[in-house]
């Protein structure tokens, strides 16, 4: 099984898509997904310096293009499954066929400039922090009243929240874990980025999506999404949500993805998947930077893509909390028990009171992601519910 990539926010490179422009049209497709983002693309691309394509109302848009101009070459028709990271969702989601190009574009530009403008009402930040005990890192995180915004597995996970805050957590690091500020605009997937989320819905809901034609994995909570209309939901949901990357990367292994290639500008996420599925579970990694890569990701697909056009349809779902709270799961429930669409499988408890936790889809409950009494936040997956269709 066959995974295609498309990376997000920091992965850019001054002079980039450069190569690219000399394939035949890209350079009139440019011009075309520059007039619907608002920006000059082209430019952004091959002479613009680091700070111009930092700028995140820039960036986030030509990393979509970029990934989309790439996978123009390639055969997708065989590919089993796509995925992005953050900002990479949207062009995953015009792969997978739930969005045309042009509406991924367009929703790039509008998605960078709204959280460009969040990014400016206060003083925010991210900083990257690389290993250290789970358990440490999120109460440091919490005692500095920080948010989890991108847990990116294999020991990375991205902190977001107020300056302040992250300057504390640089001078007080969960013990063996080390602290890298982050040269980015504010503190994205966090609740301060609510008027961006607001402003993308508002566009969001004039775009009539369609169900994927791929497995399309979620960075809400790993899940394979079925549904053209959810997934354009959870795309807008993101921008406040954290970015579950390391979720995404345990469904490739369970669904068995034997060879991964990371869209331009690739290396990112492929770093990634090389330190976090090893072994048995180890794929094949192609990271296609230029045309020059071309053929080897057209010999990938056709090693690991699909036979004959077919695969398995898998449905795989994560289960998330809609509230903060405690969790407490139903103790009739065990792992490999089956479910049904709307039944509750356990509660989280409230202040309030306790709020039902149901299941969106009928199959086998194969994993509890949090147990009795685990504190949880809302969107945190609870669990993991799969099967065939």
């Amino acid at each position: 099984m066959l995974a295609v990539l498309s990376p997000g926010q920091g992965s850019q490179k001054p002079g980039f898509l450069t190569p690219w422009l000399e394939l035949p049209g890209a350079a009139a497709r440019l011009r075309w997904w520059s007039a619907l983002a608002g920006v000059d693309l082209a430019y952004l691309g091959t002479e613009a310096d680091t700070e111009e394509i930092r700028d995140t109302a820039r960036t986030q848009p030509l990393l979509v293009a970029a990934a989309l101009l790439a996978a123009e070459s390639l055969p997708m028709y065989d590919v089993t499954l796509t995925a992005g990271h953050s900002v990479g969702e949207l062009g995953a989601a015009a792969l997978a066929g739930v969005l045309t190009p042009e509406a991924a574009v367009t929703l790039a530009g509008v998605r960078g400039r709204e959280m460009a403008a969040a990014c400016a009402l206060e003083p925010t930040g991210m900083s990257a922090v690389l290993n250290g005990d789970p358990d440490e890192v999120a109460a440091a995180l919490d005692r500095h009243g920080l948010y989890p915004a991108n847990v990116n597995g294999a020991g990375q996970l991205v902190a977001a929240g107020a300056a302040d805050g992250l300057a504390k957590l640089a001078a007080d690091p969960p013990p063996g874990a080390r602290v890298v500020a982050l040269k980015v605009a504010g503190a994205f997937h966090t609740r301060y980025m609510a008027p961006a989320e607001e402003a993308l819905a508002g566009v969001a809901a004039g775009i009539t999506p369609t169900d994927p034609a791929r497995i399309l994995l979620s960075n809400l909570d790993g899940a394979a999404v079925s549904n053209g209309r959810e997934m354009l939901q959870r795309l807008v949901r993101q921008v406040t949500s954290p970015v579950r990357w390391d979720l995404c990367m345990r469904t490739m292994a369970d669904l068995g993805v034997t060879g991964v290639l990371e869209l331009p500008p690739a290396g990112t996420l492929a770093g990634l998947v090389k330190r976090a599925l090893k072994g048995d579970n180890a794929p094949e990694i192609v990271s296609l930077n230029s045309p020059a890569d071309l053929p080897a990701a057209r010999d990938l697909i056709a090693r690991h893509g699909a036979v004959d056009g077919h695969e398995p349809a898998i449905t795989f779902r994560v289960v998330v909390a809609g509230t903060a709270g405690t969790f407490a799961p139903d103790a009739d429930l065990a792992e490999g028990a089956e479910v049904r669409t709307g039944q509750v499988i356990g509660h989280v408890v409230t202040r309030q009171g306790p709020v039902e936790v149901t299941a969106h889809g009928t199959g086998l409950l194969t994993e509890w992601l949090a147990h009795s009494d685990d504190p949880v936040a809302p969107g945190q997956p609870l669990a993991r519910i799969g099967g065939h269709l």
